[in-house]
């Protein structure tokens, strides 16, 4: 008899190509995955992933089996998020997704004051640059900074991040003056990669400095604030992390980089969940009063001048 179980590890795999990644997901092992596989194509008779260079890819059988159990995947999540939604007890697991700089310097220090006032409540904080899907219940909310592309999301704004470009001053004594007008020859850029939340502030940062050289690409905000404050380059970081680093100094620039929003997200079904609506209260209070911190009303910067500036 099919084991809906097997075909929920087989959709993990097909997804995400690895036994790493699935079992990342599902918070197994890899030998887990394996075997769950292996007992659905026995169950089945038929191969349904064949393993490639570039991971497990879905033979034909395989697709055919992908699409129905996606099906059956949707409405087994729909019934899963219509019982959630009718739980009334401030009590249980809310999974908590956003990027990692968000995660260990604004959500985490705020959950201390939610445990004391819920206690019945616990979070799961996800660090991850990827956008998790709600509708997968991979998380229960999500904090971003660009719009999603998920479907039957409920998106609010919350708040705002401003950011600066950023350099130790032993790094600009080292390449020299700043020369926007020229592109910045001979210096060192810092950036994030492509599909990452910042992509806005990089494609900002090597359209000024154009003729720069771009020595790090990362989907880390901390490894790039980190490889900047050791004189690795110039990055475009938020103002709250850059401003905050003692060996940074933020940068006099002929335009300032955008800004990003804050965006809360949650899954239409589940907005009215007593125990996720106190969470999303909770993370909207906690983001509106680090305001000042994360949106600086002062225009004071650093005392590097770029030349053209």
């Amino acid at each position: 008899m099919l084991d809906w179980d097997d075909l929920r590890f087989f959709l993990a795999l097909a997804r995400h190509g690895s036994l790493s990644a699935a079992a990342k997901v599902l918070h197994v092992s890899q030998s887990t995955v394996g075997r769950r596989l292996t007992s659905l194509e026995a169950t089945l008779a038929v191969r349904l992933l064949n393993r490639t260079p570039d991971g497990y890819v879905p033979t034909f059988a395989g697709e055919e089996v992908r699409k129905k159990a996606e099906v059956l995947e949707a409405e087994a999540l729909s019934l899963e998020r219509d019982v959630t939604g009718r739980d009334t007890r401030l009590r249980g697991l809310v999974r908590v997704t956003c990027a990692e700089t968000m995660a260990a310097h604004l959500l985490a220090p705020s959950f201390a004051s939610l445990h004391a006032q819920h206690p019945d409540i616990m979070i799961e904080l996800i660090p991850n640059s990827r956008e998790l899907s709600l509708a997968m219940r991979e998380a229960d909310v999500s904090v971003r900074m660009r719009q999603p592309e998920q479907h039957d999301l409920v998106v609010r704004r919350i708040g705002g991040v401003a950011f600066g470009l950023y350099a130790t001053a032993d790094y600009i004594r080292v390449r020299g003056q700043l020369d926007f007008e020229e592109g910045c020859p001979d210096h060192h850029l810092i950036t994030q990669m492509e599909d990452n939340q910042e992509m806005t502030q990089s494609a900002w940062l090597t359209d000024l400095a154009s003729r720069a050289t771009v020595v790090l690409q990362t989907s880390s905000h901390e490894a790039a604030v980190l490889a900047a404050a050791n004189g690795g380059g110039l990055a475009c970081l938020a103002r709250f992390r850059g401003d905050d680093e003692p060996r940074l100094t933020r940068l006099t620039v002929p335009t300032e980089p955008p800004n990003a929003d804050i965006l809360l997200l949650v899954h239409k079904d589940n907005r009215d969940t007593p125990r996720i609506r106190v969470v999303l209260t909770h993370i909207t209070e906690c983001i509106q009063a680090l305001g000042p911190m994360l949106q600086p009303p002062d225009l004071n910067i650093g005392t590097i001048q770029a030349v053209g500036a």
